[in-house]
């Protein structure tokens, strides 16, 4: 080969080597940009998640407020009203009668007495149950249910087995036992 030949053959091997050197800069300011414009983006969604949290945090400062207040409101109304203590009231009518969904008297009573409103409920019978129990000796066992609100002689029975480990009857003769030796 001749030097013309071979200077030729450089010239275009440096002319290939300059337009992928081109090629490889814009690639990496392309890059270089992307990698900026993702960190500003990256930094955006930080300052937004910080956001939300503060956001998160009063709403959650206001849902403790407002859950005491209805926790007050749902006291209120199970010791006014007579018909909430009946046996087929139950949680999605609790509800409904303090106009709030489901799901919020749901996750108020899971929260706070780590239970669910049918189970408070029932306790509430329970403890009417047993109260009659003692304050009325002369009622019989069917009476003491059905006043309590329990749907059934049965159910309260199981119910008292569960909480106190005794059945009503047996209840009722501790607490006479407990009279007579006073």
């Amino acid at each position: 080969m001749s030097e013309l030949e071979e200077i030729r053959r450089l010239r275009e091997t440096v002319s290939k080597l300059e337009e992928e050197n081109s090629q490889l800069i814009r690639r990496n300011l392309q890059l270089s940009d992307q990698l900026c414009m993702w960190y500003e983006l990256r930094q955006r969604v930080n300052w937004l998640k910080e956001e939300l949290d503060k956001d998160h945090r009063k709403v959650l400062k206001a849902d403790m407020a407002d859950d005491a207040e209805l926790l007050a409101l749902i006291e209120n109304r199970l010791e006014q009203d007579s018909f909430v203590m009946k046996g087929d009231f139950n949680a999605p009518q609790l509800a409904q009668l303090l106009g709030i969904s489901q799901t919020r008297l749901s996750r108020l009573f899971h929260n706070t007495f780590y239970k669910s409103a049918d189970n408070y409920l029932d306790n509430l019978r329970l403890i009417r149950g047993v109260q009659l129990l003692r304050e009325h000796p002369e009622y019989g066992i069917a009476s003491v249910s059905e006043d309590a609100g329990f749907n059934s002689v049965r159910t309260f029975q199981r119910k008292c087995n569960e909480a106190i480990g005794m059945s009503p009857v047996e209840f009722r003769m501790m607490v006479d036992k407990k009279k007579t030796l006073y």
